[in-house]
C-alpha cells in the first residue's frame, strides 16, 4: 500500500468521478464499471480533493468544517487516502 505523506497533493484517478445523489455520493470508476457508495466522511474528503491541495490542507479544511481537532483527523484521513489509492479512486501520488 502506498504511504501518503501530509504534503502530498491528491487528485482523483483519471477514470474516477464523484456523483452526488440525494444525501450522499457515489464514486464511479469508468474503466472497470465499479461503483462505490461514500459515507459522509469520504464524501466530504473527496469534495476537497482537487489536484491542488495537499493532504494536510484537506485535513485542515475538514477539521474546520466538522469542528474536530486536526491532529485527530491526520491519521484517519491518511489511512482513508491510502485506501482510496489502493482502490484506484485516487491517483497514486508522484514520488
Amino acid at each position: 500500500m502506498v504511504e501518503i505523506a501530509s504534503e502530498m497533493v491528491l487528485r482523483l484517478a483519471d477514470d474516477a468521478s464523484v456523483q452526488h445523489v440525494g444525501d450522499g455520493a457515489v464514486v464511479l470508476l469508468a474503466r472497470s464499471g465499479q461503483l462505490y457508495t461514500c459515507n459522509d466522511t469520504t464524501e466530504a474528503f473527496l469534495d476537497k480533493v482537487d489536484g491542488a491541495r495537499s493532504l494536510d490542507q484537506i485535513v485542515g479544511l475538514l477539521s474546520q468544517e466538522f469542528e474536530v481537532d486536526k491532529d485527530t483527523l491526520d491519521q484517519d484521513m491518511a489511512a482513508l487516502a491510502e485506501e482510496l489509492v489502493a482502490e484506484g479512486i485516487l491517483a497514486a501520488p508522484a514520488a
